[in-house]
């Protein structure tokens, strides 16, 4: 999978959540269309009026989840730019988006404003499979996160953390290894195990 692969499926899903945060901190999030998804980048539009545009301009940031019919959610939390040319934008969001055309009526659809993703991360999340699958992107010069957990060379072999994990993604060696991209970073293997030995990654 590539990461416009990976956005493609939000824009398959096309209502998807759009998570903010308020002028006091406090987090929001809304349904908002997926307008357009190119090149490794995601297009989305909103009304000038709207908390949400002045929260983007605010913060210049915004997480984007979905999830589709097969259970494969994708995850996405990055820098928010708002585009030049805006009635150019807009013109083709709604050419690709022809029910916007009902919302927005005639000279009415330039309230609104384009917005691109293009620096970030992305995560795609598949729930349909056992063991689940999880794989990350770089959105443009985003990077990529260190998450979930990781056995160190403190590891006396128990095979404690293998025993509880639910996934059974940990493998037997010297230390025991947890195959990240099975793993549900829930933590059970960091509680179980009696030495300590699981650190969460990115923190060591």
């Amino acid at each position: 999978m590539t990461a416009q692969e990976c956005l493609q499926i939000l824009r398959n899903v096309k209502d998807v959540a759009f998570a903010t945060t308020d002028e006091d901190g406090f987090p929001q999030v809304r349904m908002i269309d997926v307008m357009l998804v190119e090149e490794g980048k995601l297009y989305f539009c909103t009304a000038r009026g709207k908390d949400f545009y002045r929260q983007l301009i605010s913060s210049g940031r915004a997480a984007v989840t979905g999830l589709n019919r097969e259970y494969q959610m994708v995850r996405v939390s990055g820098k928010v730019r708002k585009l030049s040319d805006q009635k150019a934008w807009i013109d083709r969001i709604f050419e690709e988006n022809p029910s916007m055309k009902g919302v927005y009526p005639g000279e009415s659809r330039y309230i609104l404003e384009p917005f691109c993703i293009e620096e970030g991360e992305a995560e795609f999340f598949d729930l349909g499979k056992n063991p689940i699958y999880r794989e990350s992107f770089c959105l443009g010069r985003g990077r990529i996160r260190r998450k979930g957990f990781e056995i160190t060379d403190a590891c006396i072999g128990c095979g404690e953390c293998m025993r509880n994990c639910p996934q059974q993604c940990i493998e037997e060696g010297a230390p025991y290894v947890i195959r990240q991209e099975n793993c549900l970073h829930c933590g059970l293997c960091q509680e179980n195990c009696p030495v300590q030995a699981i650190e969460r990654r990115g923190e060591a």
